[in-house]
């Protein structure tokens, strides 16, 4: 059974910066790929970054595309979500999902191509 934490959410002011990092156990990290998914009050969850199982491969919604960078970190278990540039759009709680999927070319949007969940964490940015 993999666990997921996610951590780094809090409130900031549009143009600032947040770094999210997901803590992956349970399973090989190197077995997993790694996505970001966020849902804002009142609206269904939403894909927002997704990254390979070896790290070579991103994919990003068109929302945050320029502005959030998706990295992964082998030796620590950990997922990263850098956001910049932020803007009052992005305020959501955001999850962090992991799939045991070779490939998620077509799929990497998709909820239920994910197996495992976080709990969220809050990220609010005022204007």
């Amino acid at each position: 059974q993999v666990q997921l934490g996610e951590s780094g959410g809090g409130l900031v002011q549009a143009g600032g910066s947040l770094r999210l990092s997901c803590a992956a156990s349970g399973r090989t990290f190197s077995t997993l790929a790694m996505g970001w998914f966020r849902q804002a009050p009142g609206n269904e969850r939403e894909f927002v970054a997704a990254i390979s199982r070896g790290g070579g491969v991103t994919y990003y919604a068109d929302s945050v595309k320029g502005r959030f960078t998706i990295s992964r970190d082998g030796p620590k278990n950990t997922v990263y979500l850098q956001m910049n540039s932020l803007i009052p759009e992005d305020t959501a709680v955001y999850y962090c999902a992991a799939t045991p999927r070779t490939y998620l070319s077509g799929t990497y949007y998709r909820i239920d191509v994910y197996d495992y969940w976080g709990q969220g964490t809050q990220v609010t940015v005022s204007s």
